[in-house]
Order: structure tokens, then sequence, then C-alpha cells
């Protein structure tokens, strides 16, 4: 009988399966997709490259990441009847209910719904890899009150998400599709995270890849998992973002907030890992890249506010930032609304989940923990 010695609450330290698709490497305080160092993968590859090495566990050759490329600029177009569906929901609504409606009206309406041949999963996943930008780009731009820009087979993954989004050549410049396309790279996996375990735990009762992702998107809606991002933003809002500032006087403001808000035992998102002791190994790579968006912006204010918060819960706690407080304020450079900025967690994700989804089904076991009873007693009516 279990007792509550044996519980172990959230999971923490519960190995629940095996998999080959990444692991944080304790010797290097590296994350691996597949062994290589994420790192690596986002100085040198596209998210095409990286989103094949997830699904097929090696890096494709120039024909295989040709085909696929050919096959994800075919497929970017989305279904009127999603547009329709989305169409529907409030303006009010969060963003991630947007984005849970529509991969799951994909899935009502996709005609090999129930088949999870490994073909056909991986055809699903790669549809999902090619639309899910449009969810993205037609859901801002309804609530900003503009017409949907339609898709360019001309430009990359990263190139044409930018382009339906803003509509734009100026969001096309190399320094912004580059530190767009290392954010897309370093969201893409990360082993049995909340999100996708739960696609996990879906799969492993049979349901649909669609089904899974949905899921998946719901528990990422969550600030302690995939609305980080967003809180980053909201906490520089309420310090003041003051363009006439110094990188300096910024943060000296960020640093004294910080301390008013630790001493008050408030809780601020973007730092900390569950699964990092030393320091999240992804975040050098996109503080380069929100520096290179400040550079390019000419924002250095916002650098200030980052360097003092920093610096702030590092001198008090000594914890370090996470993925995601270097990609909050990046994504807010580029123009995202700060509500969107999960949705495009997801956009990357995807890759992981149905990663995982396919692994999951290819040796699945159905996963039903038990639970310690602290109830009444049986007792009758």
């Amino acid at each position: 009988m279990s007792t509550t010695d044996d519980i172990k609450k959230g999971l923490a330290g519960v190995i629940a399966d095996s998999t080959a698709i990444s692991k944080v490497n304790p010797e290097t305080n590296s994350l691996l997709y597949r062994g290589y160092p994420v790192q690596d993968l986002a100085a040198n590859l596209s998210f095409e490259a990286v989103a094949m090495l997830l699904w097929t566990g090696e890096l494709p050759t120039d024909d295989e990441l040709g085909a696929f490329t050919e096959y994800e600029r075919s497929h970017r177009q989305l279904d009127p009847a999603v547009k329709n569906a989305i169409d529907l929901l409030p303006e009010t609504c969060h963003p991630m209910d947007t984005a849970r409606t529509a991969v799951s009206v994909m899935g009502a309406r996709h005609p090999q719904a129930g088949d999870s041949d490994p073909d056909t999963e991986l055809a699903k996943a790669q549809e999902l890899f090619a639309r899910f930008p449009a969810i993205v780009a037609y859901d801002q731009r309804r609530r900003r009150g503009l017409e949907p820009v339609e898709p360019r087979g001309d430009l990359t993954y990263a190139e044409n998400f930018l382009w339906m989004v803003f509509g734009d050549e100026e969001h096309l410049a190399p320094p912004v599709v580059e530190a767009f396309e290392v954010s897309m790279v370093l969201y893409a996996e990360h082993s049995f995270n909340a999100s996708t375990f739960t696609a996990r735990v879906i799969t492993s009762t049979l349901a649909d890849l669609h089904s899974a992702v949905t899921g998946a998107i719901g528990a990422l809606k969550g600030p302690l998992h995939g609305g980080a991002n967003e809180a980053v933003m909201y906490t520089f809002d309420e310090i003041g973002v003051d363009r006439n500032e110094s990188r300096e006087q910024a943060a000296a403001r960020a640093k004294a907030w910080m301390e008013d808000a630790l001493a008050a035992k408030k809780k601020v998102m973007g730092f900390g890992h569950r699964v990092y002791k030393n320091g999240d190994s992804r975040v050098p790579t996109m503080k380069g890249a929100l520096d290179a968006m400040v550079e390019h912006y000419e924002r250095p204010e916002l650098l200030g506010l980052y360097d003092g918060l920093e610096a702030a819960m590092d001198e008090a706690k000594s914890i370090k930032p996470n993925l995601d407080y270097p990609a909050g304020p990046t994504y807010h450079l580029m123009g995202f609304d700060t509500q969107m900025f999960t949705p495009l967690f997801i956009a990357s994700r995807i890759t992981g989940w149905t990663a995982h989804i396919m692994e999951q089904r290819a040796n699945n076991s159905l996963i039903r923990p038990l639970a310690a009873y602290n109830g009444a007693d049986q007792r009758a009516l």
C-alpha cells in the first residue's frame, strides 16, 4: 500500500520512461538534441534541419532537407474552416486559447486523424509545423484590425513566419530573421517537461496526434511553464520602460525594483529551472540574439532593465536566468504582442512534442500512476 512517504510531488526525481530525443548533459550542463549541443545547432543549422533531426534521429542530407523544405513551403496555407473557427473566438481570449482551438479543429478535419502509421504521423507533424505560423500570424493581425498576409513560397520558415505576422520587408532584415530562428531552435525540445509529458500521457491512451498536441498546448498555457516569457515583459512594463534612459540608468532602477520585490517575497518569472543547477545552457545563445536585437533597434534601455534584474537576483539568491528571460524582450523588440510569446513557443515546441508522440507510440505503455488515498475511510450511507 502506498504511503505519504512514497509520494513524489510533481513527480520530482521520478524516471517515467526512456527517451532518445534530448537530455541535459550534466558534465557540460548542455542541452543535447539527439546528442548534439543545442547551441551548436542554433549557430549552424536552420530550424527546418533541426526539426528533421528531432523527428528522425539524424541530421538530414541535402536532398532530404530540400524535399522537406519544398513540402513545408507548399503546406503553409491555413484551412478557411480554421480561420472561421478563430473568427468565432473573442479577441479578449488569450492567444493560447486560439492556438488550442485551431489545432483541435485541424485534427477534427484531418482526413487521416485516426491513422497512427509512422509515415502518416510524421506527415501530420510536418503539416502542423508548416501551418502553425499562419495561426499565430492570423490571430495577431485580427487583434490589431489588420488583414491577413498570405505566405510566400520564396522565403525560409523563419522569414515567412515574420512576413505573415508583420507583412513588411523590414522584418526580413538578416539580424531579425537570425534572432528569431535561434529562438525557434532553442525552444524546440526539452525532454519530459510538463507539456511534453502531457502529450505522452495522451498518446499512451492511443489518442490521435492532434489530441496530444492540443493537450500539450493546454499544459503550456500555465505561467509556471510556457507563460513565463510573457511574464518577463509584464515585469519590464511594471518597472517602466523609458527610451530616454541610458543602459546604466535603467539597470539601476531595475535593480532597485528587484530588491524590493524579493524583500516582499514576490515571485519573479524568468529565473531558475528545475533541471539546470548551474544556469540554463540555452541562455547565452538567446542572450546573444537579444543583444543583436537591442543593437538593431537601438534600444539599450531594455538591456539595462535586463542587466539590473539579473544582477539583483544573482546577488540576492544566486539564481540564474532561464531561456524565457532573454526570449521575452527579444520578441518584444521584434514587434510581437506580449500575449503572442507563448504561441511562438508552441510553433517551436511542436517539433519536440510530435517527436515524443511518435516515440511514445512506437513503444507504448499506458501511463497510469497510482495515488496515495488520504480521504475518509469506507462509510455507510
